[in-house]
């Protein structure tokens, strides 16, 4: 077993965020534990939780990384995109795209389940943020007519539809709804919403 000293504490923090990463790629998010990292990094738990509060707020960390690798694919979307409603749709494809092929690490973001008692820090929360306001800049074009809270719920409903979809195509349960192309659907969903939300 290292020893502490082995080791800064920043050097323990990316070490644990990059051992917990991988198991929950190979395991899924339940399979994460404290002592699984423990081990992986060749500490003792209570090491870890020098570094980390709690495994709640390893996850954050590891949740923050997925916004920050979600976040980057979406804005590149729109570097090249056409026209607003072009932009979304390519929003939206880039959101389907990567829930499935990074399923384990997107499911944790919006599944796990914190402890009450565990505050969701303010970088966290700018983090969640910065991704609706693509979704908002996106509708702006589209929205002369909406007030800037009407542009936030709108961005809020849109994107909610578009996660629904994910969670059912990661489930395998679109069939269920007599549809085969989860990006078809996400298609259908943009373009019939933004139909609406320009003739209101």
């Amino acid at each position: 077993m290292a020893r502490r000293s082995d080791h800064s504490r920043e050097e323990l923090r990316e070490m644990a965020i990059t051992a917990a990463e991988q198991i929950v790629v190979e395991q899924g998010y339940e399979g994460l534990s404290a002592r699984k990292v423990a081990t992986a990094i060749g500490y003792t738990v209570g090491t870890l939780y020098l570094v980390f509060e709690n495994l709640d707020d390893l996850i954050l960390h590891i949740n923050a990384r997925t916004l920050d690798r979600l976040h980057a694919h979406m804005n590149e979307s729109q570097l090249h995109c056409g026209d607003a409603s072009d932009c979304l749709l390519q929003l939206g494809q880039v959101y389907i795209r990567f829930a499935d092929e990074d399923p384990h690490r997107w499911a944790m973001v919006f599944e796990h389940r914190f402890s009450e008692d565990q505050v969701v820090p303010v970088w966290f929360q700018e983090k969640i943020a910065r991704m609706f306001a693509l979704v908002e800049k996106g509708l702006e074009p589209l929205a002369e007519q909406h007030t800037r809270d009407e542009i936030t719920q709108a961005s809020r409903a849109l994107w909610g539809g578009v996660h629904g979809i994910c969670i059912l195509a990661l489930a395998g349960n679109l069939g269920v709804a007599g549809v085969d192309s989860v990006q078809d659907l996400t298609k259908t969903l943009i373009t019939n919403y933004l139909k609406g939300f320009t003739n209101n």
